[in-house]
């Protein structure tokens, strides 16, 4: 039997708890399975190649983030007739502020929300 030590740096949140969507520059959407502080996995009709540079843009109801990164794996999800779907996952080359467990954030106390462009 062996035992497997858990990797990951932050917690991830399943689409239902961030509420993100997302595209990859030039504006190709993708869908976003998990989302962390340090990183995303993204559904993508599009393969995404491992090593090269991307840039995340985020969009949730409050909030929005432009987030660079590099894509660390990406595999085929699904195969139909007529497409092909993939999933990578993309590090981060910064933390992304929208959580309490990311380094140098405090959460916001009193419900206190800055709206987007103020």
């Amino acid at each position: 039997m062996s035992i497997t030590q858990e990797r990951r740096r932050t917690r991830r949140r399943r689409a239902g708890e961030h509420g993100a969507t997302a595209r990859i520059r030039p504006g190709h959407q993708v869908q976003v399975i998990d989302l962390s502080s340090g990183g995303a996995l993204v559904e993508a009709d599009r393969r995404l190649l491992p090593g090269s540079a991307v840039e995340l843009q985020l969009q949730a109801q409050d909030r929005q983030a432009t987030m660079r990164g590099s894509v660390v794996r990406c595999f085929v999800v699904r195969v139909r007739p007529a497409s092909i779907s993939y999933r990578g996952a993309i590090a981060f080359d910064r933390q992304l502020a929208w959580f309490g467990d990311a380094p140098g954030y405090d959460v916001p106390f009193g419900g206190e929300v800055t709206p987007l462009g103020i």
